[in-house]
Parts: C-alpha cells; structure tokens; sequence
C-alpha cells in the first residue's frame, strides 16, 4: 500500500527528470525550422560572413561583381579565390548556425538583425563542412589541388568532425536514458526497490548528458578561437549560442538533483507497512498478556477440582474444621 508521503518523496526527482528531458528537447530542436524564431536562437556556432573582404580589406563582393567578367584574376590565396567565385554564384549567405541536427542560414538586415530562412532536414551525427556549405568546393581553387582553408582551420574542423560524432551519441543516449527513468520511476512510487533500478538509469542519463554538455561547450570554444585566428583578415566572425547552452547545462542540473533524490527515496520513504495498523486502529486499547497471570487452582483439601470443574465431596478423614477453612484458605500463584 501505498503512502502520501511515499509519492511526495519521489515527486521532486520525478520532476526533475521532466525538466531535465524538457531541456534535452530544447537542444535537439534548434536549427530545424526555419520558421520558428524559438528554435532558430537555439544554435551551438554562429559563422558571421555578411562582411567578406580580401586580405587587404577590399570587398570582396566588389571583386566577386568584377569577377563576373574576369575569372582569371583574382584574390592572392586559394580562399579568397574561391571565396569571390562563389560570390559570384551566389553560393554563400550572409550567416550560418550551427545545431545538432544540421545548421540554417539566411540573411543579415541593416539594422544587424539575423533572418533565418533556410534549415536543411535533420541527420544523424550532423557536421559542418563549411567548404562544401559555402560553394568552395566547386570553384577553380579547389580543382587546382590546393588546401583551400588554412591548415590550422583544417585540423580544427577534423578534429571537430569526430568529437561531433560522439557529442551526437551521447546526447542521444542521455535522452533515451531520461526518457526511460520517467518510464521506470512510475514503479517507484510503490517500493524502494523501483526507487533504486531508478536512481541507477538516472546515473546514466546525468553522466552522458554531462559528457555531452562538457563536449559542446569544450569543443565549440576551442573552434571558436581557430575560426576566428584563421578567418578574421577575410571579414569573417564566429561566436558562440546561448540559450543552447543554457539548456543543455540546465539539463545536466537536472540531472544531477534528479539522480541524487532518487538515490535519496530508495533508502527513505518506505511505503506503508502491511502491518501498520491504520487510523481505525489507533484508538483501539491493545491488551498484552503478562508474564506472570492469576490463574485458580484446585484445592488441595477438595481433590483435584479444576478452576471451573465441580469439586470433589469432602473428605471426613481429615478433621479440619469447616466454619473456619474459607478465612484460613489461600489460592497460591501459578507462573505461567
């Protein structure tokens, strides 16, 4: 049976989980709807290019515009080259964000307003490849043979790709995890034991969700500075969500008090005893035999007469005066 104070005890680590699984949802939507200004302000990397210059400081949309009729002269390195082709395309937008299912990007206003208009479908262990993104890859630099992005940008991105891949896992496994502990928790309400296989999922969900908070914030901030050393002569910024942040870090906090209070309710809060008596009981007086009772025995002058059994005829051998035997007479204690 179960008590009032057995489902209070475990309804804060229940919603916990909740809030904790509320904000996993929040960092997996972000950038997959372009038309959600929610989800759009949900992003890991934003890349800034709506101003393009050449490492000298020249436009290089103005060079893109010359470029139009002269391909054969342009920029000093293979990026800027190839940069100003796919201008000229008309391949690059003016910014892109980074989620966790894919990436939108869209167009920059004059009053510094970023409008997203353009998300592309959500994929599994999702990476940013700005070279094929941005049209890089099908201009003439690029079919030259040459590294078109600088070396140390290149690492960044390799390096990026693959921890991208485990931050996706482990974002995956913390949602399944949370999503189960609410499943299991339910069983908690009715015994301890429900409490702890609980507190054990919960673990799990806390640990990879801590990994997978740790991983994107490490990560990012460390591409971040790459982005921004490697691309900054050619007008191009990065930086960092925020409310992506504050979600997946919320999340983990949750987690956290979540693991801890059912911990907390497999070793507390037992449910109600079935030998607890209930209120139906409590004004009841409960008698308690002693150890040591009142119980009348036979008498030796009157033969071997129970305490409830007829008593033997006196015997007229024994010459014992019978006005005086009742106030002579005691009944001795019997232990029992």
């Amino acid at each position: 049976m179960t008590s009032i104070g057995r489902i209070a005890c475990i309804l804060f680590p229940y919603a916990a989980t909740v809030g904790a699984l509320v904000s996993l949802i929040f960092v997996g939507i972000g950038c997959t709807n372009s038309k959600s200004t929610t989800q759009n302000d949900l992003y890991f990397f934003r890349a800034d290019l709506s101003n393009l210059t050449s490492a000298g400081g020249s436009s290089l949309a103005d060079q893109a515009a010359s470029a139009l009729g002269d391909l054969t002269n342009l920029g000093s390195s293979s990026l800027e080259a190839a940069l100003v082709q796919a201008l000229a395309a008309n391949t690059i937008r003016d910014f892109y964000d980074i989620g966790l299912w894919g990436y939108c990007a869209g167009d920059k206003t004059s009053a510094g307003e970023y409008k997203v208009d353009y998300c592309t479908k959500p994929v599994a262990e999702f990476s940013f490849d700005p070279v094929a993104v941005w049209g890089l890859n099908s201009t003439s630099a690029a079919s030259s043979g040459d590294n078109i992005l600088p070396s140390n940008l290149q690492k960044a991105l390799n390096t990026y790709k693959t921890v991208s891949k485990w931050m996706f896992i482990a974002y995956i496994v913390a949602f399944g995890a949370t999503a189960l502990g609410l499943i299991v928790g339910l069983f908690a309400i009715c015994s301890r034991l429900g409490s702890l296989v609980t507190s054990l999922i919960s673990g799990v969900a806390f640990f990879f969700t801590l990994a997978a908070s740790a991983t994107a914030t490490g990560m990012f901030a460390v591409f971040l500075g790459t982005f921004n050393s490697a691309l900054k002569q050619y007008g191009m910024h990065g930086s960092m969500g925020k409310n992506i942040y504050v979600a997946t870090w919320v999340a983990t906090a949750f987690a956290l008090g979540g693991t801890f209070f059912w911990l907390l309710s497999s070793c507390c809060c037992a449910a109600r005893s079935p030998y607890h008596g209930g209120r139906a009981s409590r004004g009841r007086v409960m008698a308690e035999k002693a150890p040591y009772t009142y119980e009348r025995v036979g008498s030796p002058y009157a033969g071997n007469a129970g305490p409830t059994g007829p008593a033997a005829p006196y015997s007229q051998q024994h010459n014992v005066p019978m006005q005086t035997f009742r106030q002579e007479a005691y009944e001795p204690f019997r232990h029992v």
